[in-house]
């Protein structure tokens, strides 16, 4: 992964990590997962590398550090 500096903090520091599909709000899904590899594996089911990890700590900040 390329990550720039709040990405890495981010990544880093988080407290879970969150996997988002879909761009519609109303169809979108969204699983929270206790580490990355469980975020990437979920999003990997899929194929189609369109699943959105994001990072969050445990004071709130998130970032997106992957599309799986």
């Amino acid at each position: 992964m390329n990550l720039n500096a709040h990405e890495q903090h981010c990544f880093d520091n988080a407290a879970h990590f969150v996997a988002v599909r879909g761009r519609v709000r109303s169809t979108r899904t969204r699983k929270t997962f206790a580490n990355f590899q469980s975020a990437e594996n979920y999003g990997a089911a899929f194929g189609d590398g369109k699943t959105m990890v994001y990072a969050v700590t445990s004071e709130g900040r998130d970032a997106h550090v992957a599309n799986v």
